[in-house]
């Protein structure tokens, strides 16, 4: 049976800024006043990034907006968040990042039939050439987008 998947957030920022080589698929460690504001899109992904400490993989900086229900109950909505991956995972991602200067950036949060997971990507930076060169191409791709359109009306 297929599983319901729900994207909540999305990092668009992520896909310009950096080339994405790998991606992963992590569970979070979260409490429900979190889980409920994730349900009501209260997650940003703006400026997160992801760090190895002690062989576990953290999320940093992905704000989770405070329940208002929620009271005493709420959290930081800044705390760092653990994200669930294999350890293997974890010790391939470290070997490459400590190689190659790579870093760890999450993509989305989604709801993967109840269970919120954070799709997590291995990237290199882009450098500013790059980045006018990828416009440049989507410019291009638009205009002739375009025409074809024009051709069939």
């Amino acid at each position: 049976m297929d599983k319901a998947i729900r994207t909540v957030a999305s990092n668009r920022k992520a896909w310009h800024d950096y080339f994405v080589e790998e991606t992963y698929e992590a569970g979070v460690e979260l409490f429900g006043t979190e889980v409920k504001s994730i349900r009501r899109g209260g997650v940003s992904l703006r400026g997160a990034w992801c760090s190895i400490e002690n062989e576990e993989l953290f999320v940093k900086g992905m704000q989770i907006s405070p329940y208002e229900q929620g009271n005493i109950f709420n959290k930081d909505p800044l705390r760092s968040k653990r994200l669930l991956v294999h350890k293997r995972e974890i010790i391939k991602m470290l070997s490459i990042v400590k190689q190659k200067s790579y870093t760890i950036i999450p993509l989305s949060v989604y709801f993967k039939s109840s269970r919120v997971k954070v799709s997590v990507g291995l990237c290199k930076g882009k450098k500013l050439y790059d980045k006018r060169q990828d416009i440049a191409e989507k410019d291009v791709k638009r205009i002739a987008d375009r025409a074809v359109k024009s051709l069939f009306r």
